[in-house]
């Protein structure tokens, strides 16, 4: 295993960070394709359409046509949370990282080096409108490359992040993560994160999409709460 080491982003580290994001994201879009096929009203038109171009042509050659060519839409529609995602947060707090994540004392982003390459990344931005008498951090982008999991990696950064919350008087550390992120999931409860809420969002209006909340209280708030 190759040694690592976490330490604040650069500005060198750009195109690094933001492909090791987008192929990051993109990985994701497998999982989604086999979740569609699995939906019910997915289901009905994938087999539905090409029947009934078979029932009134007779043609079985343009039925099967048909099938492939909507097994190929849906394909590259489940793409489509994962490249929207990322290009949104190009568009904003990746857009320039500096100056997001590093002009100001309550957040931070750090990056995973080994053989002097960027392996992983994660982020820290200070939620906008926290809860009553809470100060919240929330934790963006967690990635490490595919060649480099299973390495402890994943878990030294977000531990980075814990201590920086903690180091800046935060209370908790708050994430929204995708029903589709099973080993995402399974990671930060891991961690200790709690679920803490959900969101469904309808894509195109007719696939359903739930987004996860998770919270990690920190020993300090813990304590004070108990007292």
């Amino acid at each position: 295993m190759a040694p690592y080491r976490i330490r604040k982003y650069q500005e060198s580290d750009r195109q690094c960070v933001l492909d090791l994001f987008s192929q990051g994201m993109i990985e994701h879009a497998p999982t989604t394709f086999r979740h569609l096929l699995k939906l019910p009203r997915i289901l009905v038109f994938l087999l539905g359409l090409p029947l009934a171009l078979f029932l009134v042509s007779g043609s079985w050659f343009l039925a099967l046509v048909a099938g492939l060519t909507l097994l190929a839409a849906l394909r590259f529609f489940a793409k489509y949370p994962w490249t929207e995602y990322v290009a949104h947060a190009l568009r904003t707090d990746m857009s320039d990282i500096s100056k997001t994540y590093l002009s100001g004392p309550g957040s931070c982003f750090w990056v995973a080096e080994s053989d002097g390459q960027v392996v992983g990344t994660v982020g820290a931005l200070p939620v906008e409108e926290p809860t009553p008498q809470k100060r919240q951090l929330q934790l963006f982008h967690l990635s490490v490359s595919l060649e480099h999991r299973g390495q402890g990696i994943a878990k030294a950064l977000v531990r980075t992040l814990l201590q920086f919350a903690r180091d800046q008087g935060y209370s908790e550390v708050v994430l929204s993560t995708s029903m589709l992120q099973y080993s995402a999931i399974a990671f930060y409860q891991g961690m200790g994160f709690q679920e803490t809420g959900q969101n469904t969002l309808e894509i195109w209006a007719i696939i359903p999409f739930r987004i996860l909340q998770f919270t990690y209280q920190l020993p300090s708030a813990q304590v004070s709460q108990a007292s």
